[in-house]
């Protein structure tokens, strides 16, 4: 919908059916998605990793959270990313863990412009399927960080700020602000100067305000099911937007005292849970099938004390062995998972076609470091959610612990149709996603 230089998309509705397909029964197939998100510094593994393989198995104290959702997971165990790996580079292991997550590619060790990686998985699958959306994907994370300079042992900080690289030399820059993220998905104005985009902010009217009146045209030749789809998804908008409001007329009192960007709320829960709800929105009204979240960056000294954890994130995984440092990781680590949780039950939640959004979605949890005290890449923690592509979730399926995380990746995009011959260090397809 159009109205006063604004754009707004629609979610799927029965009456975007073509009249004949109608007729003769047939259902317009929901398209599907891929999400990517990625935590920092690694995990407690033996919170993690569940003891029996197959779809029997208990959730560990990390997985915890997904206890209702466990029949639209899949644990996926002993996955490696070796290219993460020193390779003769000697430190930096968080920058190589992020470069490599998505691409499986060693990054080359500079902390000048002449950055090197590999192509991510998340844009191998943009370039096909963004051809048929409004925006081929969209990168956002919850840590604000610079693109240049050396941010890990001689390794320039696009390496720890990207986990999306669109060429080997081009790095997909997250969007942390929320405010930005939501005009890129609705509004026009996203690449207006400051100073205008400022003056606009001051006057502008809720998106929704101006369509108003062609939003009220629209339900009045809409059929139920449409009428209430429509609903639900307008009162999402406005939610997001009200949020978004009240962080950014947060005064300074409130504000934490790191150099944030304005419109992030307080709470880092608040923060990671409307990055995940533009997602979903972005998702439902198919403004793009692809998408990427950085929960923190590697390396991340946030502190959680809305979980009663005060410590810097990155010294607290170097924890030597200490039981109370354990512990306290730990509790960082289900928070993540908890947050994750959230995301999912939100897509589970969201009619699409004939099913759900998780139906139709391949989400992609872990990151590229296991145990954080010693910087393993081998026996990742990874999830695999929702059932797009014919995945059969509900199992915790383990491999050979050299099995490339790319392979992975090349499953999943033969899944949604993009079948390229290798991804990174990929060696072939990986069993048991779908046939288990």
């Amino acid at each position: 919908m159009r109205g006063l230089g604004v754009s707004m998309a629609l979610p799927l509705l029965d009456a975007m059916t073509p009249a004949m397909a109608a007729t003769a029964g047939l259902k317009t197939a929901a398209p599907a998605r891929m999400a990517f998100a990625y935590v920092p510094n690694g995990v407690i593994m033996k919170d993690w990793t569940p003891q029996a393989a197959g779809a029997v198995f208990d959730l560990p104290a990390t997985l915890q959270p997904l206890a209702a959702l466990r029949s639209e997971i899949v644990v996926l165990s002993g996955l490696r990313h070796h290219n993460a790996d020193a390779l003769e580079d000697g430190a930096g292991d968080h920058a190589r863990a992020a470069a490599c997550f998505l691409t499986g590619v060693h990054p080359k060790k500079t902390a000048g412009a002449d950055i090197h990686n590999g192509i991510s998985v998340d844009q191998i699958a943009a370039k096909k399927l963004g051809a048929d959306t409004r925006l081929a994907s969209i990168e956002l994370g919850c840590e604000d960080s610079r693109t240049v300079g050396n941010c890990d042992s001689g390794y320039s900080c696009a390496y720890t700020n990207s986990i999306s690289w669109r060429t080997p030399t081009a790095p997909m820059p997250p969007e942390t602000n929320p405010r930005a993220a939501f005009e890129r998905l609705f509004g026009e104005d996203a690449g207006l100067d400051p100073k205008t985009r400022a003056r606009r902010e001051r006057d502008r009217q809720s998106i929704l305000d101006l369509v108003q009146e062609r939003t009220q045209a629209l339900t009045a030749t809409l059929g139920p099911p449409d009428k209430v789809k429509l609903d639900e998804y307008l009162y999402s908008v406005r939610d997001i937007e009200k949020r978004i409001e009240m962080a950014e007329q947060r005064g300074p009192g409130e504000r934490p005292a790191i150099g944030e960007p304005a419109g992030i709320p307080v709470l880092f829960s608040d923060y990671v849970k409307l990055m995940y709800d533009l997602q979903v929105v972005a998702f439902q009204t198919d403004a793009t099938r692809v998408s990427t979240l950085v929960v923190g960056r590697e390396g991340s000294v946030r502190t959680y004390g809305e979980i009663g954890v005060p410590d810097p994130h990155h010294p607290l995984s170097h924890h030597r062995g200490n039981p109370e440092w354990i512990a306290k990781l730990q509790k960082i680590n289900q928070f993540h998972v908890e947050l994750f949780a959230y995301f999912l039950n939100r897509l589970k939640q969201t009619p699409d076609g004939d099913g759900s959004l998780l139906d139709h979605t391949m989400a992609i949890y872990g990151s590229a470091i296991a145990d954080g005290n010693k910087h393993t890449h081998f026996d990742l923690p990874v999830l695999l959610a929702g059932r797009g592509g014919a995945i059969r979730p509900g199992r915790h399926v383990v491999y050979e612990q050299t099995t490339p995380m790319t392979n992975l990746y090349l499953t999943l995009l033969d899944k949604v149709g993009v079948e390229p011959e290798t991804v990174g260090d990929s060696t072939g397809r990986l069993e048991h996603v779908t046939d288990l």
